[in-house]
């Protein structure tokens, strides 16, 4: 279980650029939710991530996972039981090292380094079993160098390292919106069986209105560093995007700014 209590965070303090980014924001994520984060540009959604995954330290509040208390600890603690995937398919991959090397790099997170070198056969058996589950040929290229493959490719490699040592939490920040449409439901299908097997407790921001109500089990709706509602239940089954749109301008006071939004 995640749990945000009064997060606050301000960029630029005591300048004419002072930002409250986050303000008191508080949240739970229960074990086994997966949660879409949506809201207009600026309205906090990647500095939740960030809070939570360590990038950025809190100004105010308190962070627990799984009843521990990880307000201060570093980025690097936090990466070995956190999962992360970012909009740019570059990031998360070692471009000139090969497929099975980097999956080799995931899957030794959080364990005792050996001084053996090399991957045992075992773990190549399960990287191959692991990849033809992607539906994306990969199997077959485990000696390919990463900087070979395509953005599709590449961010489901990374979503497949990120959870092939089943994280305690996975932060997916606008993960498909680098992607073409039609890979981008490619990635979004393997994201949910992924998810769903392994019962991976993830918080996934988009700019897809359709897919943070088709996917996930609720969502959250972030305004200027707030936290302005939430749906979950036959509430959001039962929602329609217009029907959210209209939701956002009478909680938040406003409307949504991007037109991605409106996609």
């Amino acid at each position: 279980m995640l749990k945000l209590e009064n997060v606050s965070i301000t960029f630029n303090k005591g300048t004419v650029n002072e930002k409250k980014a986050l303000d008191n924001v508080s949240l739970t994520v229960e074990d086994g939710d997966f949660i879409t984060v949506i809201g207009s540009n600026g309205a906090g959604k990647s500095t939740l991530m960030n809070a939570v995954s360590g990038t950025y330290e809190i100004d105010k509040g308190k962070i627990f996972l799984d009843d521990k208390n990880i307000t201060r600890l570093k980025e690097y603690q936090r990466a070995r039981f956190i999962g992360r995937l970012f909009q740019d398919p570059l990031r998360g991959t070692a471009p000139n090292m090969t497929i099975e090397e980097n999956l080799g790099l995931a899957y030794s997170r959080g364990k005792r380094r050996s001084l053996n070198i090399g991957i045992k056969r075992k773990d190549l058996n399960l990287f191959r079993e692991k990849l033809s589950e992607l539906g994306l040929g990969l199997e077959d290229r485990m000696k390919t160098p990463v900087g070979l493959l395509s953005g599709g490719q590449r961010q489901a490699l990374t979503l497949l390292m990120a959870t092939i040592v089943t994280p305690k939490l996975l932060l997916l920040d606008e993960h498909t919106a680098a992607l073409d449409p039609k890979t981008a439901a490619k990635v979004m299908e393997i994201t949910e069986k992924i998810v769903k097997e392994n019962n991976i407790t993830t918080l996934m921001i988009t700019h897809n209105v359709s897919n943070a109500l088709a996917y996930g089990n609720r969502t959250i709706v972030l305004s200027q560093g707030r936290l302005a509602f939430a749906l979950e239940g036959e509430q959001r089954k039962n929602m329609t995007v217009e029907g959210l749109m209209k939701l956002y301008s009478d909680n938040a006071g406003d409307a949504f700014t991007d037109k991605m939004l409106l996609d």
